[in-house]
C-alpha cells in the first residue's frame, strides 16, 4: 500500500474497536480497486471531538459504530432520507466539509436475511434497542414483518418499540420465542463477553432462524447454542459485508470488489 500526500483517509469511529475488521475489509477493497486510500480505526470516547476531527483533517468518509449511531445524528450537517427515517447513521461522507449521514445497516441486514428466507409475514423477535436494532427494525417494518423488541433496558426498549410501532417485552421476561426469526443486535457475545448469550439456549426453537449481528467472533455463543438446538443460523459476517460494500460504493462511486472484501474478512477471522 502506497501512502503519500495525496492518500485519501477513511475510518471507523466507536468504542471499543478492538474487534473491528473494517480496516481489513476496506483496505483490501481500496487496494483491489487501485485507489490511493487508507481506512483506520479511531477508538474514541469523544464522538463530538471526532466529528470535528473529520472536518479539520479532511477525512473523506467515516463508519460509525457502537455506541454512536444515534448520538452522531445531531452532530452532522445532513442525513439522507432513509437514515433520517431510521434515526441512526453508520456512514458519513465528507463533501468539502459538509458531512452527510447514511445508514447501510438496514441494507446489510435485509440482504443477509433474504438469502436465507422470505420475510413478509414472518414474525421476528429482535434483541436490543441500539442503532443497529433501529435500522433493522425499520427495514423489517417496510417488508411487513411483525416485530417484537426485547431489551434489558425497559425505557430504551419501549422507546424503540414506540418509534417502530411494534411490541416490546423486557428481555428478562422472555419465557419462549414466538417468532420464526430471532435477531440479536447487542454487543453481548463480543470479547470480553464472547462466551455469553443474551438468552438461555433452552428458549431456542428448532424452526427459528437465528441471526447474530456480531461478526467477531464469527461463531458467537448464541449461534453455537442455536446450531446445537437444530436452528438455521446467519452469522454477522454477511450483514457486515453487505453494509460495508454499500459504504464503499457511497464513498468512492466504484463497484465494490465483494469477493475480495469477503476473503479479507474471513482471513482476518482465521476462517
Amino acid at each position: 500500500m502506497k501512502i503519500d500526500h495525496s492518500t485519501v483517509l477513511y475510518g471507523v469511529a466507536g468504542y471499543p474497536l478492538s474487534h473491528t475488521l473494517g480496516p481489513a475489509m476496506h483496505n483490501a477493497a481500496f487496494s483491489a480497486a487501485g485507489l490511493n486510500a487508507i481506512y483506520l480505526a479511531f477508538e474514541t470516547l469523544d464522538i463530538e471531538g471526532c466529528i470535528k476531527g473529520i472536518r479539520a483533517l479532511d477525512i473523506k468518509g467515516m463508519s460509525i459504530t457502537i455506541p454512536y449511531k444515534t448520538s452522531v445524528v445531531p452532530l452532522i450537517d445532513e442525513v439522507d432520507e432513509l437514515a433520517g427515517k431510521i434515526g441512526a447513521v453508520n456512514t458519513i461522507i465528507n463533501r468539502e466539509g459538509h458531512l452527510v449521514g447514511y445508514n447501510t445497516d438496514a441494507v446489510g441486514a435485509i440482504r443477509a436475511l433474504e438469502e436465507a428466507t422470505t420475510l413478509p409475514g414472518k414474525r421476528c423477535l429482535m434483541i436490543g434497542a441500539g442503532g443497529a436494532a433501529r435500522a433493522i427494525g425499520f427495514a423489517l417494518g417496510e417488508r411487513e414483518v411483525p416485530l417484537t423488541i426485547a431489551n434489558r433496558s425497559k425505557d430504551r426498549g419501549e422507546k424503540l418499540a414506540s418509534d417502530l410501532g411494534c411490541q416490546f417485552i423486557p428481555l428478562g421476561d422472555l419465557t419462549r420465542i414466538e417468532a420464526e426469526i430471532l435477531i440479536q443486535t447487542t454487543p453481548l457475545g463480543m470479547a470480553p463477553q464472547a462466551e455469553k448469550s443474551p438468552i438461555p439456549s433452552g428458549l431456542l426453537e428448532r424452526e427459528t432462524l437465528v441471526m447474530d449481528a456480531i461478526y467477531n467472533p464469527i461463531h458467537t455463543r448464541l449461534l453455537k447454542d442455536a446450531r446445537e438446538r437444530g436452528c438455521p443460523t446467519i452469522n454477522g459476517v454477511e450483514m457486515f459485508l453487505y453494509q460495508g460494500a454499500e459504504q464503499f460504493e457511497l464513498w468512492t462511486g466504484v463497484k465494490p470488489p465483494y469477493d475480495i472484501m469477503r476473503e479479507a474478512v474471513l482471513n482476518a477471522l482465521g476462517q
